[in-house]
């Protein structure tokens, strides 16, 4: 029998990018909010939606996991972050990465690796460099309450990612790892920004905050079940003398009026006696804190700041535990960077690095001081923890102090005026040798610059600046701004114990030429002592030092041998691989050429510039990161190192 004409379906496609009529977008709307109300998710993205419209794949998850939950549901924490590539550096990526792989995370001690849904082992070097070109990525946390009772994280893991895929209704690219180096076993994801056609990846907001917490709690109830009264009040009795924010004060908080509590006015749903018992144990506690009052039976004041006061405890719980794990059994006492009374900086040995919070990417250092102190340092995420190598030598200052050069042009500043030329004719008055004059000026012009644009300077004329009467100060505020909070200078790169024997100018030479007395006869000051005495040893059998009596009397320019001795066997080697004639540094005289990579040596940090036919090594300044391949001109003057940033066309000589 054949088949009528009137049966064939023949779909009329339009136009690429075509939004088509009125109809079909009224149908494409029915067809989104019936699955809403279904519960399944289409992974429909709106490109042009109406203001107040809800953007994003999972919002109808969200809403059916959220009805899921029950108060005997597991309970898990997820923390999500969206992260923007154009507003974190390449290295960061791979800084996260090295982060979940770090030593020590696994149960046994071993260090941590990057798994997906199909792959024991991932390599996170291609995998950044496969998301770098996204728009963005999603760092993930998942921290379930009976992580240890799980056990299995990873196939917890598998199962949870895949339950996501279904929820946004699209296969997902990502890297996942366990942790089992805090109390709370936890998991870190990273997920690709991408969705499998290509896409941009946007998750709707109600999904991030809510929708896979709630889809991680439910994966874990079914795993171990719902939570036993046992569970559930054992949980709450090991909040009672916890020193950090709990749900127990989350729960007092809610029932207190303007911070005054009355016992008997408590909701029903807190009503229950053994969990009103819970209650009045964490009020003692507090009161044993000073952070709750009792004022009469049932009635107690809470502490207006009782919320960041037990955040801040928890913080400072965390931060000791971190400093037991990286000086083990050696005792230290905390020291702490700030007002007059601490140390403006510390100089010591960088015991540990690491992530304070994964998300925001803020890190620490543990620095074991010379002074005899151990410090717990925050440093902010723009300083790259790759740069600083565990045993090396770092002086930590709490903030940058104001410049010579804000100092020199504030002096030299009449009502309110500064003249370039005024201050070359008083630099060509006061000539030193080994300083150019115009070099010299041409420094602070170069910093008027910044400032200018920072808005604290205006340039009125070609060689003529308005300057505040406040200029060191606004500086300095700028440089703490850019800095972050603390400024973190590497001292050496070797540890202490191989700096004895090796050849270049060492951080050790540096104390033996100062006379440097400021070490503590403990913890790190006194390995530092041994370490000078050796070091002392070493010199006078390299003919750089000798002994008369007790003391030792050391070669003239000892630094400058030292450093001389090692660029040259530096240079060499660069030659053999480059087959590039080594231009040494000449002192006043500029040198040009392409950054090619830093080099570390012993007596510090240096530079590779290569002109095409030869190539010289240079001090290495923090301006000079992120510049690689850039051309650089650079004028030494002794110690002083200028740099002119400027990109210039044509070949450099």
């Amino acid at each position: 029998m054949k088949r009528s004409r009137d049966d064939r379906f023949r779909p009329r496609v339009g136009p690429p990018r075509s939004r088509g009529d009125a109809s079909s977008q009224r149908f494409i709307g029915r067809v989104v909010r019936a699955a809403s109300r279904s519960g399944k998710s289409l992974g429909y993205r709106a490109t042009r939606a109406r203001p107040g419209a809800r953007l994003g794949r999972g919002y109808a998850a969200a809403r059916l996991a959220a009805r899921a939950l029950g108060p005997r549901s597991r309970r898990v924490i997820v923390k999500v972050r969206i992260v923007k590539h154009a507003e974190i550096k390449p290295a960061t990526l791979r800084e996260n990465l090295d982060y979940v792989e770090r030593d020590g995370v696994k149960p046994d001690g071993s260090p941590g690796r990057l798994e997906a849904a199909e792959q024991e082992e991932i390599d996170a070097e291609s995998f950044a460099r496969r998301i770098e070109p996204d728009r963005h990525h999603f760092k993930i946390i998942v921290s379930p309450e009976d992580g240890a009772q799980i056990g299995d994280l990873k196939s917890y893991t598998r199962e949870l990612m895949a339950q996501v895929e279904r929820d946004l209704g699209t296969r997902l690219e990502w890297v996942a790892t366990d942790h089992w180096d805090t109390d709370n076993p936890h998991i870190h994801i990273l997920l690709r920004g991408q969705d499998e056609a290509g896409e941009d990846l946007v998750i709707a907001g109600d999904y991030i905050a809510h929708g896979m917490r709630h889809r991680a709690a439910e994966l874990a109830t079914r795993w171990l079940g719902p939570r036993t009264d046992r569970e559930i009040r054992e949980s709450l009795t090991r909040e009672v003398e916890q020193g950090r924010w709990t749900s127990l004060d989350r729960t007092l908080q809610r029932s207190a009026q303007g911070g005054r509590l009355d016992l008997t006015d408590l909701s029903s749903a807190v009503q229950d006696r053994d969990y009103r018992t819970l209650l009045i144990g964490r009020l003692q506690h507090l009161r044993e804190l000073g952070l709750a009052e009792r004022l009469a039976p049932n009635r107690w004041q809470l502490s207006p700041d009782l919320e960041p006061l037990l955040r801040t405890m928890g913080e400072r719980g965390d931060i000791i535990r971190r400093m037991q794990r990286a000086l083990g059994a050696e005792r230290r006492e905390l020291g702490t960077l700030g007002n007059a009374e601490r140390p403006e900086s510390v100089t010591g040995r960088l015991a540990a690095k690491g992530i304070v919070d994964p998300l925001s990417d803020r890190g620490y250092l543990i620095v074991d001081g010379i002074d005899g102190r151990a410090y717990h340092i925050p440093v902010p995420p723009r300083i790259d923890l790759g740069g600083f190598p565990v045993g090396a030598v770092v002086t930590v200052s709490n903030g940058p102090k104001s410049r010579p050069a804000d100092r020199t042009i504030a002096e030299l500043t009449a009502g309110g005026i500064y003249r370039t030329s005024e201050h070359l004719t008083i630099a060509r008055a006061n000539h030193r040798p080994g300083r150019d004059p115009e070099e010299f000026v041409q420094a602070h012009v170069r910093r008027l610059e910044a400032l200018r644009r920072a808005g604290i300077v205006e340039r009125l004329e070609e060689d003529v600046w308005r300057v505040p009467k406040d200029l060191v100060e606004r500086g300095r505020a700028y440089d703490a701004r850019r800095a972050g909070g603390v400024q973190v200078e590497v001292r050496s790169y070797l540890p202490v114990e191989r700096q004895v024997r090796a050849v270049g100018a060492t951080w050790l030479d540096r104390l033996l030429v100062d006379q440097c007395g400021d070490l503590s006869p403990m913890g790190f000051g006194s390995e530092v002592r041994a370490a000078l005495a050796d070091r002392e040893g070493f010199l006078v059998s390299e003919g750089l030092a000798e002994r008369r009596n007790q003391r030792v009397i050391l070669a003239r320019n000892l630094l400058a041998k030292l450093r001389s001795r090692e660029l040259e066997s530096a240079a060499d080697k660069i030659q053999v691989e480059t087959g590039l004639v080594h231009r040494p540094m000449v002192d006043a005289a500029p040198v040009s050429g392409t950054l090619r990579r830093s080099v570390i040596l012993v007596s510090g940090r240096f530079a590779m510039l290569d002109d095409g036919t030869g190539f010289s090594l240079v001090p290495w300044r923090p301006v000079l990161e992120g510049r690689i391949g850039q051309i650089i001109t650079v004028v030494t003057h002794g110690d002083l190192v200028s740099w002119d940033l400027s990109r210039r066309r044509g070949v450099t000589r």
